[in-house]
């Protein structure tokens, strides 16, 4: 009797964090992607851009890959494309406003003209290989044209929340469809697959329309210039800004290159709708008085480049802040970029500009389901098993047990991490081993050419500097001929700490003494007792560890 074939669900990436999402289904000879994301760097990531998923189970495979289906078009989504595209080019499935961003991601990397992208819309039924139907789902979230993806598999279906909330009254599109949810629970779903971000929260997230209110309040009682930071991504609450600007006799301008392509991008498809005579380039708006202006930007996270930062720090080349300013953070920060923003925030305090962000005011609500929607899509989907996803581990835990509280059995919920392979059948579900996975990182043009080695001397650098010790030796005698000079970068400055860098010379002269003296030492050797010898004595004088480089000439 032939073997039954299995259902694999492996996650490369979006388990234990917060980013580079990507899961594999695999059903015999074929495989279809969910979302192909990246992430930013943390802060012991010096000098990285950008984080993307280890793909080398993909690249082993790549012949059985019928195409990539992406839920919507934030980066941690869809980030990560032109550099999995580049290795491996398979057709792309997504909603108009998803397949627009990454059309003009991909023109960026000048590979446009060769990949197949593929427009859906909410009912869009896919054919992928023999063995995968993908249903696309009308969900809310926090970028317009968001879907949930049903999977349907000879073993039943899988159904991929992606990143969604319950939004009874969005500014643009429909409300999420939770009849069609509902009928595939009646009919049978093998597996769950939903966002854990907000698993802490209890309740209901708040309405996107509570922001526009929020807005007008704020706008119709201000004199001063009104300044917006929100996420390039979040068209709605752009909509909503400009809808409070109009109704206040504002006139709008954009800064940020990712805002600027994004508003571009949405009044083309009809997501944002602009009033003649409303947007004015940002170059105008000295034109204006204070109370005539809303400027709407990029840098709600505090990113170093971002055009709020550069206005904070007064390295803005258009606009310069003062006390007559109004700034609205319209965005919480992301795990990790707290820091950055309070910074920012600080900044702003300091020109004498009016803040509002959300501790103050109501001006940002998640696009993530908070417990009781998280519950309700349980309770409506019914799947057999169920995968918490999107979330660092303690959301996987807590969503997994708010799955027990609705009648979903322990042994049938399952917590994994990347490269981890669920195998399921008719019968059963167990992880049965992993894959390949991890983290590939992008500096500048280099893809994967920074590893653990280069990081940790970048660490070592940016914490304690580099000591540079030059000894030179003659070729017919192979003595030294001159005390080894000493270079110091980013740990001590030579002119105010002469007895320790005499200290070092002293102790480097030795060292080489000692290795010339021994018979047959090779150069790899007398660095290796020079190095050592140096980080020696620094350690004892000052307890720090600079990086030692040892460059050995022969004239």
């Amino acid at each position: 009797m032939a073997k039954s074939k299995k259902l694999k669900i492996i996650p490369l990436g979006g388990l234990d964090e917060i980013g580079k999402n990507m899961t594999v289904f695999e059903y015999g000879n074929e495989i279809i992607l969910v979302d192909c994301g990246m992430a930013f760097p943390d802060d012991d990531m010096p000098g990285v851009d950008i984080v993307l998923n280890d793909i080398s189970y993909l690249e082993k495979n790549y012949q059985k890959i019928k195409g990539i289906f992406l839920t919507h078009g934030h980066e941690d989504h869809i980030g990560g494309l032109p550099y999995f595209l580049k290795a491996i080019n398979v057709p792309v499935y997504g909603t108009r406003l998803t397949i627009s961003l990454v059309e003009h991601k991909l023109k960026e990397h000048n590979i446009l003209s060769r990949c197949n992208l593929v427009r859906t819309k909410p009912g869009t039924v896919v054919k992928a290989g023999q063995h995968f139907t993908i249903e696309f789902i009308n969900t809310n979230h926090s970028i317009a044209d968001s879907a949930a993806l049903a999977i349907k598999t000879p073993l039943g279906t899988v159904v991929h929340m992606g990143d969604f909330k319950i939004d009874t009254t969005p500014i643009v599109g429909k409300v999420i469809d939770l009849a069609r949810l509902g009928e595939l629970g009646n009919r049978g779903v093998l597996a769950l697959m939903s966002d854990s971000t907000n698993v802490e929260r209890p309740g209901y997230a708040m309405s996107e329309m509570t922001v526009g209110t929020k807005f007008n309040e704020i706008f119709e009682n201000c004199k001063k210039r009104i300044i917006v930071a929100t996420f390039a991504s979040n068209i709605f609450r752009v909509q909503q800004i400009i809808n409070a600007a109009v109704t206040n006799g504002r006139k709008v301008a954009i800064s940020g290159r990712s805002m600027e392509n994004i508003v571009e991008i949405s009044i083309l498809l009809g997501y944002i709708k602009i009033p003649e005579g409303v947007l004015i380039p940002l170059d105008n708006i000295k034109k204006y008085r204070p109370s005539q202006v809303c400027i709407i930007t990029t840098g709600s996270q505090g990113e170093p480049m971002s055009a709020l930062t550069r206005m904070a720090f007064s390295d803005h080349k258009t606009v310069e802040l003062t006390k007559n300013d109004l700034i609205i953070l319209s965005a919480t920060p992301i795990p990790g970029n707290e820091k950055s923003v309070s910074n920012v925030i600080n900044e702003l305090f300091k020109i004498g500009a009016e803040v509002i962000y959300s501790s103050l005011a109501d001006v940002h609500v998640s696009g993530h389901a908070c417990q009781e929607e998280l519950k309700l899509i349980l309770s409506l989907v019914k799947p057999k098993y169920f995968i918490p996803v999107h979330g660092e581990h303690r959301h996987l835990v807590l969503h997994k047990e708010l799955a027990q509280k609705v009648g979903i059995p322990e042994q049938n919920n399952f917590i994994l991490h990347n490269g981890a392979v669920l195998e399921l059948d008719k019968q059963s579900a167990k992880i049965t081993g992993e894959v390949p996975s991890g983290k590939v990182l992008v500096d500048g043009l280099g893809v994967g050419d920074v590893g653990n080695v280069v990081l940790r001397d970048r660490k070592i650098l940016s914490e304690d500097g580099l000591i540079i010790v030059i000894a030179t030796i003659s070729h017919k005698t192979l003595e030294l001929l001159a005390q080894p000079d000493v270079i110091s970068r980013g740990f001590v400055y030579v002119k105010e700490a002469e007895n320790l860098i005499d200290g070092i010379k002293y102790v480097a002269n030795e060292a080489m003494e000692k290795s010339l003296a021994r018979k047959h030492c090779d150069w790899n050797t007398m660095k290796s007792s020079l190095r050592s010898s140096v980080s020696k004595y620094i350690y004892e004088k000052t307890e720090r560890n600079p990086m030692i480089l040892p460059i050995i000439e022969e004239i």
